[in-house]
């Protein structure tokens, strides 16, 4: 090889990779890094911020510290940072992909680049000015080049240092920089999900990105063609509706092979499936944090595709359900019940704002979208007293016209969430309208005490709770609606909404 052809196979970067870095893989072998059908589609669609929600073992990290390392090498006064979620992973990077490929270099380019100037337990830093280091942390200084490798796991279990990643680490990346995250998805909650969300949204709208706006990369179980089973064995008929749901909704069409593989690795992950190997992003923000109290309803809820439009129906009551703030949000639902079916159609919440709002905002709904309120349901406290009215908020509803109101007495949280259990069977959520509530019912959980590391018997008090408590009341309080088969035509026996 001439020195020409040397130099412009080490002026190609693509060259470079598939051509001098050795790793691991997952039998602990040493080979060759050549990248795969994933990892090349990543490298020919990078963007200055990419996210990758994604299926276990696909080859993410591999990759970003691999391209990294390489633009550390043949690049001047070039920092770059890899976050690990925990210890043991900070040092398995490092010394299982960085140190590692360093060490298995071609012995002649390891002496035309020189020793490290620093060759610690987390960093390398060359004589070009570049380094590469890995850490749990923010590390001070601005970075030309940013991977956080398991981000959601991040924000589920330490939000404080999600925090302080997103506000040191990622905020000191300048426009024209590099960030690269990827996660197996960790509940619908924290930077991780909002991220992906606000990416998905640009990736559906088409949006133009800015250097500073994330891309989205999902890559599901079935993008991986290693994962297939062998085997002969029937697939339940579960089985086969799910995986004619994946066909029918999706398009995604699977082999045999790939079913097999599938059916077996579920009876080992069992709920944590649906986020270890998802087969699409919705399905893999569909499995909450610990302590979750819905998490089994809500996972049922998305399989039996109860999150769809729903539009009103015109020839059914509408019942309000809610939650009442101060400081807090108040919070308003709207359900339709059509058979055993429980239709959440409607909803809305706001805070800082009097009572008259929230009345003027229903009278507006039922003059564009036609309800006919049937019963309002209140939590107990609607009878405590306001100071600056010397009034109920209670008498208040009344005074502004208000009717059928439906005050629900005081019960035990825990009774009501194990009567929502009960009744989640029947329950069908407007997918656009209702967003919000069937996204806080993913993420109503346990209160954790850090001291003791367990779970408190007691929900947290956080926003999702504020969206929860309404369905409580409607589960406690379902019954005095009539727990009827059929309401249709019952609007005659209810008084007017307004006076």
């Amino acid at each position: 090889m001439t020195d020409k052809e040397i130099k412009d196979r080490m002026s190609d970067r693509w060259w470079r990779l598939n051509n001098l870095y050795y790793i691991k893989d997952k039998t602990g072998k040493k080979v060759l890094f050549k990248p795969n059908a994933i990892q090349k589609l990543v490298h020919d669609n990078l963007w200055f911020f990419s996210i990758v929600p994604k299926a276990r073992q696909l080859g993410i990290t591999t990759f970003f510290v691999i391209l990294y390392f390489d633009q550390v090498l043949f690049s001047e006064n070039i920092t770059a940072a890899i976050i690990a979620h925990k210890k043991e992973d900070m040092q398995k990077i490092f010394r299982n992909k960085i140190k590692f490929a360093w060490q298995n270099l071609h012995p002649w380019l390891k002496n035309y680049i020189g020793d490290p100037e620093i060759d610690s337990a987390n960093e390398l830093k060359f004589s070009n000015g570049s380094s590469i280091s890995v850490s749990m942390s923010t590390r001070s200084g601005t970075v030309q080049f940013l991977h956080i490798s398991e981000f959601g796991y991040i924000c589920q279990k330490f939000p404080e240092k999600a925090e302080e990643i997103v506000t040191g680490a990622i905020n000191s990346v300048d426009p024209g920089q590099v960030v690269s995250i990827e996660s197996t998805a960790a509940g619908r909650e924290g930077y991780f999900y909002e991220y992906c969300m606000e990416a998905l949204r640009m990736q559906k709208e088409k949006r133009k990105l800015t250097e500073l706006d994330f891309k989205l990369f999902f890559f599901p179980w079935w993008a991986d063609p290693s994962y297939r089973l062998k085997a002969n064995f029937a697939l339940t008929s579960e089985d086969m509706e799910y995986f004619s749901m994946l066909k029918d909704k999706h398009g995604i069409k699977l082999d045999e092979e790939q079913m097999r593989w599938y059916v077996k690795k579920k009876k080992i992950n069992k709920d944590k499936m649906y986020a270890e190997y998802p087969s699409t992003i919705d399905e893999a923000f569909s499995v909450q944090t610990e302590g979750s109290y819905y998490q089994k309803d809500m996972a049922r809820v998305y399989l039996e595709r109860r999150i769809r439009p729903i539009p009103h129906d015109p020839m059914l009551d509408v019942q309000t359900w809610w939650d009442l703030g101060l400081d807090d949000y108040t919070v308003i639902l709207l359900t339709q019940m059509k058979g055993r079916e429980i239709r959440f159609i409607d909803m809305y919440w706001n805070r800082g704002e009097p009572l008259s709002h929230y009345y003027n905002w229903l009278k507006e709904r039922k003059d564009k979208m036609n309800y006919r309120y049937s019963r309002h349901y209140l939590p107990h406290d609607v009878e405590v007293t306001e100071l600056q009215s010397n009034k109920t908020r209670h008498q208040t509803l009344i005074e502004l016209g208000m009717n059928n109101i439906h005050v629900c007495p005081k019960d035990k949280v825990q009774d009501g969430i194990d009567q929502v259990r009960r009744i989640f069977p029947r329950f069908y959520f407007d997918e656009e309208k209702c967003a919000k509530l069937h996204e806080s019912l993913f993420n109503y959980r346990k209160d954790f005490d850090k001291k003791m590391g367990v779970f408190k018997d007691r929900p947290r008090k956080d926003e999702n709770a504020h969206f929860a408590d309404p369905v409580r009341y409607l589960a406690m309080n379902i019954i005095d609606y009539g727990n009827s088969d059929n309401n249709e035509n019952k609007g005659p026996q209810y008084s007017s909404f307004f006076s």
